[in-house]
């Protein structure tokens, strides 16, 4: 028992739920900073007060704790009763959004409810994934072979005609994107993999050919420099901002580019700001974390005590750490930009609280794994009991 003892004490972590609370508000105290840090200059010139951006993310962290705590309390299990409900009613609030959202900048996104505002496109991602690990997970538990949907995909079809509507690529491709990819993951037949291939391809060209924007960016993708004052201009800025950083980066504070250099510094562009002001050592600090959420919870997804659990996990690993890697990877001009936010590290309000909402989701998986595995291992060692009972009943 001593000896257990100094074993927990030596760990860094008792258990990966412990592991992914610590790792997620770490990256949450770097992402008040950074929203604060990257959106101060703009706080005050349109609004009058630096601190206008970071009290609003102080309010979405403290509205994201409520649904943390949801997600964690409630039996992860309930959520695959709720997903019928829960679909029905992210398509009725995306048709609300094309009919009474208000339009910003040529889109029509979110909700307004006065003092809050709802992007009800940021919730369906996870109404996605609920939806696909209620599927799979049936079939896991089962042992049937996975198939095609024809119910979930006429969903995915829905939700995806009318994101594109609003419209937003980044979102509708997260979408459709990470139940896919589960679907591969839970063992979808080759066939019916290159289908979806193919289908995602002609979608791709379709999107692309219905907002002639979209082929413009496409276009600066490859040389962003051939067009820096209009389609390639967020990109060359962002690429300008991380380079500027260096090793060590300028200060916390002290980047130049939010100064109307780079637009959407504090949201989609926010990791560039961060690399400015921490450098490089500070990327791979931030870059590690991303890397350890995704092993702990790897780890949560593989000992799931059930179908639903794992693929529920996977798809919340995918939706976390997906973004994350698609966000770094549009900073740095190695993907175009669709407008993917960077989990909890960029100012954003629906989208905090659908992560934190997912993370203790995640949590509540894990606590049920180790449950589980408790009971499992309690059941063992009473059986060891009763066997070594029987040999003194013997020997006698």
């Amino acid at each position: 028992m001593g000896q257990q003892r100094e074993l927990i004490r030596k760990k860094f972590w008792i258990n990966d739920m412990e592991a992914i609370m610590g790792i997620v508000l770490v990256l949450i105290v770097i992402g008040t900073i950074n929203v604060f840090s990257a959106s101060f200059v703009l706080s005050e010139t349109q609004y009058h007060n630096p601190y206008y951006f970071l009290i609003r993310q102080i309010s979405n962290l403290v509205g994201g704790l409520i649904f943390f705590l949801i997600g964690l309390r409630v039996n992860y299990h309930k959520w695959r009763d709720y997903a019928l409900v829960l679909v029905i009613l992210t398509i009725i609030s995306l048709i609300l959004v094309l009919l009474i959202g208000p339009s910003i900048n040529g889109s029509r996104r979110w909700l307004s409810f006065g003092f809050m505002q709802v992007q009800p496109s940021e919730g369906a991602k996870l109404v996605a994934i609920m939806m696909s690990a209620a599927y799979l997970g049936a079939c896991i538990d089962k042992g049937r072979q996975v198939t095609g949907n024809l119910a979930q995909l006429l969903v995915f079809v829905s939700l995806v005609v009318l994101i594109e509507k609003q419209p937003d690529a980044g979102t509708m491709c997260i979408v459709i994107g990470i139940p896919f990819l589960m679907y591969i993951i839970a063992g979808l037949k080759r066939k019916y993999v290159e289908r979806l291939f193919a289908a995602a391809a002609i979608g791709v060209i379709l999107v692309c050919l219905l907002q002639p924007y979209r082929m413009e960016r496409l276009k600066v993708w490859f040389d962003p420099w051939q067009d820096t004052q209009n389609f390639g201009y967020q990109t060359v800025q962002s690429m300008s901002a991380i380079g500027s950083g260096g090793l060590w980066g300028m200060g916390l504070g002290k980047g130049i580019s939010k100064y109307a250099y780079l637009p959407e510094a504090h949201t989609d562009f926010a990791f560039a700001i961060f690399c400015q002001e921490n450098g490089f050592l500070g990327v791979i600090f931030m870059f590690m974390l991303f890397v350890a959420f995704s092993l702990y919870s790897a780890r949560i997804a593989s000992r799931a005590p059930d179908g639903f659990g794992q693929m529920l996990a996977s798809g919340i690993i995918m939706l976390i750490v997906g973004q994350g890697f698609v966000n770094l990877a549009m900073v740095v001009g190695v993907v175009p930009v669709i407008g993917v936010p960077l989990p909890f590290i960029s100012y954003g309000g629906t989208s905090l609280i659908v992560n934190m909402t997912a993370v203790g989701i995640l949590i509540n998986v894990g606590k049920h794994a180790k449950k589980s595995e408790d009971d499992h291992a309690d059941k063992e060692t009473e059986k060891v009991r009763e066997q070594k009972r029987h040999l003194r009943l013997v020997k006698r």
